[in-house]
C-alpha cells in the first residue's frame, strides 16, 4: 500500500476495466454501514492490461459519480493492478524491520524488471521460511511511478483528492478479512474476475501468499458471441448476462459460453497449481470468488469440478450493515458481485 497523504475516512474507487465503482462506510457503535455506493461503465479500452489509455473518460466517470452520490469526503482509497505492477514473494536473511528497509530497495532490484528509480517499493514481512530457519519470506510489491502519478491526477481532476493507492489484490483480501473474520480456513484463495483481467490472491493465515493476475475476463465471452452470433457489441453484453433473443442460436450460445468458462477455469486452476508448486504444506481448501464475471452461469460448478476445493462467491456485505430505506436487499444482492474491492478499499484506514 502507497500512503500519499494523512486523512481518516476515505472514500473506496474501484477503477476496473470496464466499469468504476465508489464506496463509502461509516462507522457505528454496532460497526460498518453501507452510506453510499455507485458505479459507472467506462467505454472500452479505456484501461487495458492497468495501463490508462483514455483519463478524460476516466475523469468523467469519477465526476458524475462524486456529483450523484455527493460523499461526506472528498479523500480517496484506490487500487492498481496489471503490467505495471510486480507482485513477488522473495526470500531474504532473518533481519530486523530497520534493517530490511535500509536493504529492500537493494533485494528488490534483483526480482523488478524496472530500473529501480522507476517504481514505489512496498513489502510485508510473511515469517520465518519453514526450509531454513535463518532465512524468512517477504511479500515484495512494487509499482511503476508513472501509472500511480496517472490515476492520482485523474482523481484530483475529477475534483477528489487520493491519499493511498493499494493493490487490486490486497484490497479484496481486506474485504474477506474484515467479513469472514470468523473463519477458520488456514489458506484460501480469492479470485476476483473482471471484464479484461483476473486477479487470484491466496492469503495464508491473514497474509497475502500468493498473487497473479491472468489478462483474461468477460470481455473475452462477449468478443466470442459478437464473433460467432454476428451480433452488435450491446447485444452480446446483454446475451452474456442471461438475456434473451429472437433471433440467435441458443445451442451456439450454450457452446460458447462453456468453452470460455472452461478456458477461464484452466487458466485459474494452472494458477493454483503454481501456487501448489511453491508451497509443499499448504493446500487450499477454498476458493472465494467475485467479479462481474464470476456470475456467468454453471462458472462456480465448473470451478468446483476442475479443482475439487469448495467454491463460494464472497459477500463484501456480511458484515456490513446497509438501511433498507436506502438501499433496497435486491439492490444489495445485485452489486454483491462488483463491490468487493471498493469495500476493502473503503475499509482502508492510516494506521492499517
Amino acid at each position: 500500500m502507497f500512503f500519499l497523504k494523512k486523512s481518516k475516512g476515505v472514500l473506496g474507487l474501484d477503477i476496473g476495466t470496464s466499469s468504476v465503482k465508489m464506496v463509502e462506510l461509516v462507522e457505528t457503535k454496532k460497526g460498518y454501514q453501507l452510506k453510499n455506493f455507485g458505479y459507472s461503465s467506462l467505454p472500452k479500452e479505456t484501461i487495458v492490461n492497468g495501463v490508462l489509455k483514455n483519463p478524460s473518460a476516466l475523469i468523467t466517470a469519477i465526476t458524475n459519480l462524486a456529483r450523484s452520490l455527493k460523499p461526506s469526503t472528498k479523500y480517496v482509497a484506490t487500487s492498481i493492478s496489471g503490467h505495471p505492477v510486480i507482485i513477488k514473494k522473495i526470500i531474504t536473511s532473518v533481519v530486523d524491520e530497520t534493517e530490511l528497509e535500509e536493504s529492500i530497495r537493494f533485494e528488490a532490484e534483483q526480482y523488478i524488471p524496472f530500473d529501480i528509480e522507476e517504481v514505489n517499493i512496498d513489502y510485508q514481512i510473511l515469517g520465518v521460511n519453514e526450509a531454513n530457519p535463518e532465512q524468512m519470506e517477504v511479500l515484495l510489491v512494487a509499482a511503476k511511478k508513472s501509472l500511480i502519478n496517472e490515476y492520482v491526477e485523474v482523481i484530483q481532476d475529477a475534483g477528489l483528492e487520493p491519499v493511498i493507492v493499494d493493490i487490486d489484490s490486497f484490497a479484496l483480501e481486506n474485504a474477506y478479512e474484515f467479513n469472514y473474520s470468523d473463519e477458520k480456513m488456514p489458506v484460501v484463495a480469492l479470485i476476483d474476475m473482471g471484464a479484461g483481467v483476473i486477479n487470484i490472491n491466496v492469503v495464508k493465515e491473514g497474509k497475502s501468499s500468493f498473487s497473479r493476475d491472468i489478462f483474461m475476463g468477460g470481455n473475452k465471452l462477449s468478443e466470442e458471441i459478437q464473433r460467432h452470433l454476428k451480433v452488435s457489441e450491446e447485444e452480446a453484453e446483454i446475451l452474456k448476462r442471461g438475456g434473451e433473443s429472437d433471433q440467435i442460436d441458443y445451442e451456439q450460445l450454450d457452446k460458447i459460453v462453456r468453452e470460455i468458462s472452461l478456458t477461464l477455469a484452466k487458466e485459474i486452476q494452472r494458477s493454483l497449481d503454481l501456487y501448489a508448486a511453491s508451497s509443499e504444506k499448504e493446500e487450499v481448501k477454498k476458493i472465494y470468488l467475485t467479479g462481474g464475471t464470476s456470475q456467468i452461469l454453471g462458472f462456480k460448478e465448473l470451478i468446483n469440478e476442475r479443482v475439487g476445493i469448495p467454491v463460494e462467491f464472497l459477500d463484501p456485505f456480511r458484515e456490513i450493515k446497509f438501511n433498507e430505506a436506502q438501499f433496497d436487499p435486491e439492490y444489495i444482492k445485485e452489486i454483491k458481485p462488483i463491490a468487493a474491492v471498493g469495500v476493502g478499499l473503503a475499509l482502508r484506514k492510516l494506521q492499517d
